[in-house]
């Protein structure tokens, strides 16, 4: 993003020099590579706090809805999402006809943006190069004040119907309690040992699914390690038979869907974290590269990034909803207890229950409204995980995509292949809901 703006701020400053200024910058406002560009600004803000990935489903939903606003009070062939979304109602109007709305839209971003990450200011830095760019390319000055003021009111209606959505009640409600008395149940996994990651976010306000429990999948085998010949035991032996013998391009499936935001690293007595981008950080790249490829307008654009997100964040909502209701203990667990003591998965189990695999339950639904917006069969290469040092992966539609996503799980060794396959079902049965609920194109 840095280099992006400091470019424009020297094309502005060489253009600046003639005697008569022309305004260029819709080279900013119209580009909607600096829009991908901003989602990854807040993408990189998100991978430094080290929130885990529902919370970053949640920042990256209203930061996109509050540029789609904008765009949609613009742009004729973009229906408000006032009165689509729970508990969304109508939205300021423009009072001016002096505003560029895909510039109100990178403001609104950036302003949500910094609202919900860390540092305060964080994201600002980008707000104030954006608003120096568009002056020294010729923006008058009273039109980057209406914008402004435009954004703003939209910032403010967001953010105050964002304050709602019960999460601020949710970090002081109770902890889960561990119940290792009752087989089955999920309990802590090396090497952190970390308690249960939001035990509460079933009671998060949806977006568009009527209820966290509309799409509650079917619940998991029963729990039976006495019986080798269970549903359960089999599912569990499967995932360390394929841990133990793990091809190459496995472990590379499995490395580049892993996308764990806070990795601990234990080496004797040291102890150090990594970190990725969380799984809807991720699918907010596959966006941006699917928007490049196939040359989307700038309101194309957000629309794009503001569909995926939304579906993003209900899935993690969904899936909750399932975890903390089958509350079933993790694959390390069963095998350390019953088969082999020294097991460990391929990469680090995350500390919440199995049923169902939040990678597929999110996958499968921004697969489906990615696929409605830019069609099936659509051939990429996911480029995402290159700054991590992890290899490149083609793909021939964002469907397969998903079902890697999901599969890379049990190669991981970290859920079941039940948890993989009913979660895939889940994801796309809500993708599929929200495609045909939200109006947000006039055609």
């Amino acid at each position: 993003m840095k280099y992006l703006l400091i470019g424009l701020c020297l094309s502005a400053v060489i253009f600046s020099c003639k005697p008569k200024q022309v305004d260029r910058h819709t080279q900013i406002t119209n580009n909607p590579i600096v829009y991908c560009q901003t989602v990854k600004e807040l993408n990189d803000g998100v991978l430094g706090n080290n929130f885990p990935p529902m919370i970053a489903a949640r920042i990256y939903a209203y930061a996109n809805i509050a540029a789609y606003e904008c765009v949609a009070a613009g742009n004729k062939e973009y229906n408000s999402l006032a009165n689509q979304l729970n508990g969304l109602t109508a939205l300021p109007k423009p009072t001016s006809a002096n505003i560029d709305y895909n510039l109100a839209a990178l403001f609104s971003f950036l302003k949500v943006g910094n609202a919900l990450t860390f540092p305060e200011g964080r994201m600002m830095e980008a707000y104030e190069k954006i608003k120096d760019s568009v002056l020294q390319l010729g923006m008058n000055k009273d039109s980057l004040n209406t914008t402004v003021a435009f954004s703003d009111t939209i910032v403010a209606s967001i953010m105050a119907w964002s304050k709602k959505d019960n999460y601020a009640q949710t970090r002081s409600a109770e902890k889960y309690t561990v119940q290792s008395n009752i087989e089955g149940r999920w309990i802590p996994t090396p090497p952190a040992y970390a308690p249960a990651v939001e035990y509460h976010w079933k009671d998060i306000r949806t977006l568009v699914m009527d209820s966290a429990s509309q799409f509650k999948p079917v619940p998991p085998p029963p729990y039976n390690v006495k019986d080798k010949n269970s549903v359960f035991f089999k599912a569990t032996a499967e995932v360390k038979n394929i841990g133990d013998s793990l091809t190459t391009e496995q472990k590379h499936i499995a490395d580049f869907f892993d996308d764990n935001q806070f990795k601990l690293n234990v080496s004797g007595h040291v102890s150090y974290a990594t970190k990725k981008f969380s799984p809807p950080g991720h699918w907010m790249n596959i966006v941006g590269i699917a928007a490049e490829k196939s040359k989307l307008d700038f309101d194309a654009t957000v629309y794009a990034y503001t569909q995926t997100a939304i579906a993003t964040f209900d899935a993690f909502i969904s899936c909750w909803d399932e975890k903390y209701r089958s509350n079933l203990i993790r694959p390390e667990n069963v095998i350390n207890k019953n088969i082999d003591a020294d097991w460990r998965p391929y990469i680090q189990t995350p500390p919440f229950p199995s049923y169902t695999s939040g990678h597929s339950v999110t996958s499968a639904a921004a697969a489906e409204v990615m696929t409605t917006i830019f069609g099936d069969n659509f051939n990429y290469r996911d480029s995402s995980e290159r700054e991590f040092g992890i290899a490149d992966r083609n793909f021939t539609s964002f469907k397969a995509a998903a079902n890697e996503a999901s599969i890379s799980r049990l190669y991981g060794g970290i859920h079941y292949r039940f948890d993989v396959e009913v979660g895939t079902k889940q994801g796309e049965a809500l993708g599929k809901f929200i495609v045909n609920k939200l109006k947000m194109k006039t055609r």
